[in-house]
């Protein structure tokens, strides 16, 4: 196995006197999907801003490539080359599926004294780096408003992936999708691993979870209940710590006790 890309050792984070994420661990292989699940409140978040720049933590440490870093901003976690893409996927739904891919980052060209956003060279990026991933849209020049949530988290990919990165991050990425366009997103998933990038899928979908993830982070309340590998955990007990199974026996125990169910 390669090195880590990256690497969480006892990661902790404190907002005043709440602890938002206590004594976490995981790594992030190259080639490889770890999936962070957790229910709302279980500190999937938080952790999603320690790793991309947004928050330092308070204790642990995180480790880039076998480095310890400490990102000061999320500019900086870009730079190492992760990439985060979080739910509301940071597109300007009014401008074209070009601009958006290249927003921030426009190729220029010189007319005299002057730069200015070379389309062409912009379009035909678009176009090719689209279809790398397999990915066929009617026309590039479209409003990106005009693409389903699905083709517009696989936009948000694609465009990670042709900017470099080498941990991509997903934030939720099939939560407010329906089925099939969330089974478009995961293939696009398996893709982007398949290319050699460590990617983190943060869901509360242990189904969608389970399909592409080769490892699996279960949080509750900001603490660990346990990192394991595929052949580790099966997907009945993967719901089942995420759905708190001891806190549900306890409460079939009851209704039983009350001739209920």
């Amino acid at each position: 196995m390669a090195e880590p890309l990256l690497e969480a050792r006892g990661l902790g984070k404190n907002y005043g006197s709440v602890v938002a994420l206590r004594d976490v661990s995981t790594v992030v292989n190259p080639g490889q999907v770890t999936c962070v699940l957790g229910d709302n409140g279980a500190g999937k978040s938080t952790l999603i801003k320690v790793l991309a720049g947004a928050h330092q933590h308070d204790a642990g440490e995180l480790l880039f490539q076998g480095s310890p870093v400490r990102f000061a901003s999320p500019r900086e976690a870009l730079e190492h080359g992760i990439a985060t893409v979080y739910q509301d996927l940071a597109v300007v739904p009014l401008m074209s599926v070009w601009r958006n891919f290249f927003l921030g980052a426009e190729p220029l060209r010189r007319i005299g004294p002057l730069r200015i956003i070379d389309r062409g060279l912009a379009i035909d990026t678009t176009r090719r780096a689209l279809a790398d991933m397999g990915i066929h849209l009617r026309d590039v020049e479209q409003p990106v408003g005009t693409l389903s949530g699905g083709e517009r988290q696989c936009l948000a990919i694609a465009r990670a992936v042709h900017f470099g990165a080498k941990v991509l991050i997903l934030d939720e990425p099939t939560a407010a999708l329906g089925v099939k366009q969330a089974g478009v997103v995961l293939r696009y998933v398996a893709q982007a691993r398949d290319r050699g990038l460590g990617v983190v899928l943060i869901s509360h979908n242990p189904h969608h979870a389970h399909l592409v993830g080769d490892r699996f982070l279960v949080l509750k309340r900001g603490r660990s209940l346990g990192c394991h590998e595929k052949d580790e955990i099966t997907l009945a007990e993967l719901t089942r710590q995420m759905a708190g199974g001891a806190e549900l026996d306890e409460l079939a125990h009851e209704l039983r006790g009350r001739g209920i169910g």
